[in-house]
């Protein structure tokens, strides 16, 4: 056992160095534990802010890339109607083009036609004349008959038009 003038002295410098520390080597040491507490406080109600805005920026850009998904297929499908509309609208002119040259073409083969018709009557008339004529030429070969000829067809003219002038 220690002596009691140890034990006291040392009991003296026990509580003196408890009371320096008491006054002020504990309220720095608690003011620090405070400070980092607050600080370890604040940083997680600083991290817990950040994970919601986190969260809130994260189903903000669910909704723009929705929005955007939505505008994509929106400009999709007018892309989409407006190619059936340049498709429907080249097939109807190209329909209305081919109808005109149907149209053009009937009315050039029907020109055509008649100017043939045409042509085949004046030749078919030429070559009733040429006959009519040889044959009239075979059968009317005396001077007699040709003069009846054509007393009875100036007969028949005058029968048909009568004559304009009158005497």
């Amino acid at each position: 056992m220690p002596d009691t003038g140890l034990l006291f002295w040392m009991l003296v410098i026990f509580v003196t160095v408890l009371a320096v520390l008491a006054k002020w080597g504990f309220p720095v040491i608690t003011s620090m534990v405070e400070k980092r507490k607050n600080y370890i406080a604040e940083s997680l109600e600083l991290a817990k802010k950040v994970d919601e805005k986190m969260a809130a920026l994260s189903k903000e850009q669910a909704r723009i890339i929705g929005e955007a998904r939505e505008e994509q297929n929106k400009i999709l499908k007018e892309a989409a109607e407006a190619r059936n509309n340049i498709i429907r609208q080249a097939q109807e002119q190209a329909r209305d083009e081919a109808a005109k040259l149907v149209a053009e073409a009937r009315t050039q083969i029907e020109a055509e036609k008649e100017s043939a018709m045409s042509q085949i009557r004046s030749q078919v008339a030429m070559l009733s004349v040429n006959v009519a004529e040889k044959i009239i030429r075979k059968t009317l070969s005396e001077d007699k008959e040709r003069k009846e000829l054509v007393e009875k067809m100036v007969e028949e003219s005058l029968k048909l038009d009568p004559p304009a002038v009158k005497n």
